[in-house]
């Protein structure tokens, strides 16, 4: 599964980590790349990861606006 995530409210090197952890915790995550300049992260994954759980990484653990997902 690889999955791509439009995120608002990230400003920094360390919205970035934030981030990145967040969506790094969630079991059966492989790979993580977020990209500040243009507001999204590519989550990929062994296993299929619902929706609900990657905003949940975001929103609710990280702090950050989920805008849209989008499949690779």
């Amino acid at each position: 599964m690889k999955k791509k995530l439009y995120i608002e409210g990230m400003s920094c090197e360390h919205c970035v980590k934030h981030v990145k952890d967040g969506l790094s915790e969630i079991p059966g995550v492989g790979t993580v790349e977020v990209d500040l300049k243009n507001k999204y992260a590519i989550v990929e994954s062994t296993a299929e990861i619902s929706d609900e759980t990657l905003k949940n990484a975001v929103v609710e653990e990280a702090g950050y606006e989920l805008i849209k997902i989008e499949n690779l």
